[in-house]
């Protein structure tokens, strides 16, 4: 049984407690005064898969242009971005650094060795000949659309086997073991996926949103495991491409790039120039004249008049531009910045961090924003990350935590390193700022603790790295406020913290994925492992409050007869009430409470809102999957 919460149990650390757990590491060598000079290794986390539901037999995966089979039986592909991967058991693909491709086919005929009179050819379909081309027969038409879903691009036979098929497309790889009766996709395990853009980073019950070329939006939902789902345009995307298409009516330019503010506007056009709107688009003012190049993108922060874009230079690289007055001057910050095109930018006002995200990887600099002084330097931020282009990168609503596109990978996450920068104190459960709870515990991001104090009462310190610690609040404080006195072993600061009496919080993964258990077998909930009616189900939480007995903060609660939540507590499933069996602290774990609640008799199938509510204070919507 795990006694703490730097020893969770594995099954659990596994699946959701890295978000909180030393996900990130960072060596510092800093002084008391200036600018930390930091190697940043960032413990990157995927979140989604690599494939995507378009509506086929099986997920599909972004464009292949080439197959074929070496002479061992090995396939290897060819995708749309130049990148070569090979696989020996259709289940899990390798990267190839280099690979000399054989020359293309000049027949659109395939055969194998084995059986020479076993034809087959690709074009809309993919059809077979038995007896050497006098007859054909259709092998993926099905009410008038192919049951690929596009065209094949091109096919390749087994040498060994003339049943076993490979044909790549626009919706990646798909094989047929049965000389094209049934076919399976290979997509899932490929790093292929078209994702270009993060359009929205996961949030309650939403999950993160991407852009897909082709494909549209799509939305890999917590909790799920098998791919990426069509999902509508969010709000704020559709607002900014109707303000980029407004702004380029009135212009009369072609706009390339446009970046909203809450006050400002900014509008990019392909020759380099850049317009501001004080009134949300109404009216423009040129600030900044061509360039030799288009303007790519354009990243505006809280404040609107701080704003960074990446603009094209003569070179063959981008130039990354920075502004802390509204657009009047701009300062070129791309210093030792790596070569290449920049197509992602964030920025943190608070901290004075820019992120990059291009050709060479994802970067992080500290840009002096006060004076518009010039970064001292790119850190770069690849660590674990797979080595490919980063398309596209974003900081969630408050900050905490850092998003990226990489090019074929998908979305990854990380906890923001610029925060060691600038200290946070956040709900342990999902890095949201509440107010803290007797007992809640807590994510201090941007500094190792050795000691803290709330007032007069000692907090413990759970959990300690050089940018993150966690602790828990004692549960005799009260009142309305406390002053959090936090010491590192290089600097002391005191961050004033609202109280509740409740303040509760699921914990969720970086996806958005609950700690939801199954009450009977203790096995983690999800899609493919659904919840169901009449059913337990066990919630791991935090913020629920004082328990009686009284316990000690900082000791894992008994196995036997834990403490009981003191207030009560409701959970609702879609809004409506359901059974709560008990509410305690977690048997053996420190800080962490346990909700057991039972399901109703009956439910519908598919995805439900969960929340708790504790003495009035309602706590995250989470996602639950329901099987009646």
């Amino acid at each position: 049984m795990c006694r703490n919460a730097s020893a969770l149990c594995p099954v659990i650390r596994a699946r959701a407690l890295a978000t909180w757990l030393g996900a990130l590491t960072v060596g510092v060598a800093w002084a008391q005064q200036g600018p930390p000079q930091a190697v940043i290794r960032p413990d990157w986390q995927r979140i989604g898969g690599l494939a995507v539901e378009a509506g086929l037999g099986s997920p599909a995966g972004g464009p292949v242009e080439r197959v074929w089979f070496t002479e061992s039986g090995a396939v290897v592909i060819r995708t749309q971005f130049g990148n070569y991967f090979s696989t020996a058991n259709f289940d899990k693909w390798v990267p190839l650094d280099r690979f000399e491709e054989p020359p293309p086919a000049r027949s659109p005929i395939r055969f194998s060795l084995r059986d020479p009179a076993r034809l087959y050819a690709a074009g809309a379909d993919v059809y077979r000949s038995d007896d050497g081309g006098r007859h054909w027969t259709n092998l993926t038409r099905l009410r008038r659309r192919s049951i690929l879903g596009a065209e094949v691009r091109d096919l390749a036979v087994s040498p060994e086997n003339p049943d076993h098929i490979i044909a790549v497309n626009a919706y990646g790889v798909w094989m047929s073991v049965d000389g094209g009766l049934s076919w399976v996709g290979l997509n899932q395990s490929l790093p292929n996926l078209p994702a270009k853009r993060l359009l929205a980073p996961p949030e309650g019950m939403r999950g993160a949103r991407v852009w897909l070329e082709p494909g549209g939006v799509a939305e890999w939902f917590p909790g799920e495991k098998e791919a990426w789902r069509p999902a509508p345009l969010p709000e704020d995307y559709v607002a900014e491409r109707a303000a980029l298409e407004a702004a380029g009516r009135q212009l009369g330019v072609e706009i390339s790039a446009i970046g909203l503010g809450r006050e400002h506007y900014y509008a990019g056009a392909r020759d380099g120039r850049i317009w501001v709107s004080l009134d949300r688009g109404g009216s423009w003012r040129l600030v900044r004249m061509p360039g030799s190049g288009p303007v790519r993108v354009i990243a505006v922060a809280e404040t609107s008049e701080v704003t960074a874009a990446s603009v094209d230079s003569e070179q063959g690289g981008s130039r990354v531009l920075l502004t802390v007055n509204g657009g009047i001057a701009w300062e070129d910050i791309t210093g030792d910045l790596p070569s290449g095109k920049v197509s992602g930018l964030a920025i943190d006002r608070e901290s004075s961090a820019v992120y990059a995200a291009g050709d060479a990887g994802v970067f992080l600099a500290f840009a002096g924003l006060l004076g518009a002084v010039p970064p001292a330097g790119w850190v770069p931020l690849a660590a674990n990350l797979p080595s490919a282009r980063a398309l596209d990168v974003r900081l969630d609503r408050l900050g905490n935590q850092v998003y990226v596109v990489l090019e074929g990978y998908g979305v990854y996450y990380a906890p923001a390193p610029h925060r060691f920068r600038d200290v946070r104190v956040v709900s342990a459960a999902d890095y949201r700022e509440r107010p803290a709870a007797p007992g809640a515990l807590l994510s201090v991001l941007g500094a190792r603790l050795v000691r803290a104090r709330a007032g007069v009462l000692s907090v413990p310190v759970l959990y300690a790295t050089d940018t993150e610690s966690h602790i828990q609040i004692p549960f005799g404080i009260s009142g309305e406020a406390t002053l959090l006195d936090l010491e590192s072993p290089l600097r002391r600061l005191t961050i004033p913290v609202p109280l509740q009496a409740a303040a509760p919080a699921i914990f969720v993964d970086p996806s958005g994925t609950p700690l939801l258990l199954d009450g009977a077998s203790g096995t983690l909930l999800d899609a493919t492992t659904p919840a169901r009616s009449g059913g337990r189900v066990q919630i791991l939480a935090t913020g629920l409050g004082k328990v009686v007995p009284d316990w000690e903060a900082g000791v894992a609660a008994p196995s036997d007869a834990p403490p009981r939540v003191a207030a009560a507590v409701r959970a609702f499933l879609d809004r409506q009430p359901v059974e709560v069996v008990r509410a305690v602290l977690a048997p053996g774990y420190t800080g962490f409470y346990l909700v057991e609640i039972r399901l109703p008799a009956i439910t519908a199938y598919g995805p439900a809102e969960l929340y708790l509510e504790v003495g009035g204070r309602e706590s995250n919507r989470v996602r639950i999957y329901l099987e009646p």
